[in-house]
């Protein structure tokens, strides 16, 4: 089958629009028909080679869609079902099966390797030459794709593909940091670091979490102001003021949780100093392989504060999206208000806004 695909060739370059070949899917795999996919930045970074993931290749890992094949062994899907896709995993590992497949032994082979384990890619050229597929094991950035079959999860046949996408991964991993890692008592008080999509996911998930003092720091004060239209009881644009200083003020005794979506260091390092005693930070910003943050341990051993590395939201998709998608439809989860749509082939805008910070969360649509 033939596909227009979304290809990135090298860093910091375009990705190019290119017609490809797409194979059958494998026994575990389905074919889905792309409705429209999420633009995260982490898409960015591989782009960048951040991260050595082999190029030419069709990045996209916030699909969602309609299934058009199913492979043999696949037993949950059917022809016509519409699907939101996630990460991929083995299912097999400790952490797979004791409900963390976000955190499986072989994650970063499975989402960034773009072969399949046989060593072959579900896209071609005209010249036969292979192109790197299965990123987060769904290469969304096509008309076409195959999918490991887990990473999938079939929503409702109402459900609207055009907006689901980045339940998929941005959304994802900013909310299930706050329900299922942080998970904030009611009343208590939380200080999120960026005003990104995944920190106003973050957000918009504590609200719904009951908690009281929600404050959001950033050096964009149109974001901030934005933050505040959406349920942040504070603001702190940390380019004029000392972060960790506001925060105890706002608090008197420094926020109870905290999360960074930024991975930049000096940030992290105001995420611990801004805790309260015994307090919960996550971080969940992407950093580039060997980077440091200071870390006062002299000063904060005596504070008892808790610090967790978080991926995807330690989320279980099948079970976390539905919920998502729930929260949503009641008014408590508004991600609609984050995104904007673009035509599939004005992605590189796409990407070019949300770098900029024009657009919190682009959303490409076929």
């Amino acid at each position: 089958m033939r596909t227009k695909a979304a290809v990135a060739t090298a860093p910091e370059t375009d990705l190019e629009i290119q017609n490809l070949e797409v194979d059958d899917p494998r026994s575990n795999e389905i074919q889905v028909k792309m409705v429209a996919s999420g633009i995260c930045h982490t898409d960015a970074i591989i782009r960048d080679q951040w991260y050595p993931v082999p190029q030419p290749v069709v990045l996209g890992h916030e699909g969602a869609g309609i299934v058009e094949k199913v492979g043999e062994a696949v037993t949950e899907f059917n022809v016509g079902d519409k699907v939101v896709l996630g990460p991929t995993f083995c299912g097999e590992c400790e952490q797979c099966l004791s409900g963390h497949p976000m955190y499986c032994i072989n994650f970063f082979d499975r989402n960034f390797g773009v072969r399949r384990a046989d060593g072959s890619t579900a896209f071609s050229d005209a010249d036969g030459t292979t192109v790197g597929s299965h990123f987060f094991g769904q290469s969304s950035f096509a008309q076409y794709t195959n999918v490991v079959a887990h990473g999938a999860v079939k929503v409702e046949e109402d459900a609207p593909l055009e907006l689901l996408g980045p339940l998929g991964c941005g959304l994802m991993t900013g909310a299930g940091a706050v329900l299922n890692v942080l998970r904030p008592k009611p009343g208590s008080s939380i200080a999120i670091f960026g005003t990104g999509a995944v920190g106003m996911a973050g957000m918009l998930a504590a609200k719904a979490a009951g908690a009281s003092t929600i404050i959001m720091v950033d050096i964009v004060a149109p974001r901030l102001e934005f933050a505040e239209e959406l349920g942040a009881t504070h603001t702190v644009e940390s380019s004029t003021v000392d972060p960790v200083d506001a925060i105890r003020e706002i608090t008197g005794t420094g926020a109870d949780y905290a999360l960074d979506t930024t991975g930049v260091p000096a940030v992290f390092s105001q995420m611990t100093k801004s805790l309260a005693i015994r307090g919960h930070g996550a971080l969940v910003g992407a950093a580039k392989l060997g980077t440091e943050a200071a870390f006062d341990i002299g000063t904060l051993l005596t504070s008892g504060i808790n610090i967790s590395m978080v991926i995807e939201g330690d989320a279980v998709p099948r079970e976390f999206i539905p919920r998502l998608i729930a929260l949503h439809q009641a008014g408590d989860f508004p991600f609609d208000k984050l995104t904007r749509t673009y035509a599939f082939n004005d992605i590189n805008q796409a990407f070019t806004d949300s770098a900029e910070g024009g657009t919190l969360k682009p959303i490409i649509v076929f």
